[in-house]
């Protein structure tokens, strides 16, 4: 039988942006507010900063991501503190902290959490009749990677 985390109805969901996506990011939440209101929200510095201050939104806020808080964020979702990913990240922008992204979306993929990473695939996932329930994700089993370790 596969081992599963529940992720409860009330979503423990990360929102992170880019410099140059936090303007869609904060209309996106401005659409989806009443959805949003409804689960645990955290957030990388400015981007929470600006959710909070422009539409009320109650977030946990950690560093700004060059500063350490895509790190923060991909440890509790491997610590299972964190279910759920929306991260508007800009492909174009050369980033002096890009092995902090790719270790966050890469640490997110190996946890089996669902990851937005555009505003359509937000768009989808939010309304997803999942949103609005538990869900048992799978987890991987890492076994036996463990053991070649020992």
């Amino acid at each position: 039988m596969p081992k599963t985390a529940l992720i409860r109805q009330k979503k423990k969901i990360a929102l992170i942006a880019h410099d140059n996506k936090k303007l869609d990011m904060l209309e996106w939440a401005k659409y989806n507010i009443e959805t949003l209101r409804q689960h645990e929200l955290y957030a990388t510095g400015t981007t929470g900063r600006i959710l909070k201050r422009e539409l009320g939104l109650d977030i946990e806020i950690f560093e700004s991501g060059p500063l350490g808080g895509d790190q923060q964020i991909g440890a509790r979702i491997a610590d299972g503190e964190i279910d759920f990913l929306i991260f508007f990240w800009d492909p174009l922008a050369p980033l002096p902290h890009d092995p902090d992204v790719k270790a966050l979306l890469r640490i997110a993929v190996v946890w089996n959490i669902p990851i937005a990473c555009n505003r359509a695939s937000a768009d989808f996932l939010i309304s997803s009749s999942l949103m609005c329930q538990d869900y048992h994700r799978r987890l991987p089993d890492y076994e036996s990677y463990r053991q070649r370790l020992n």
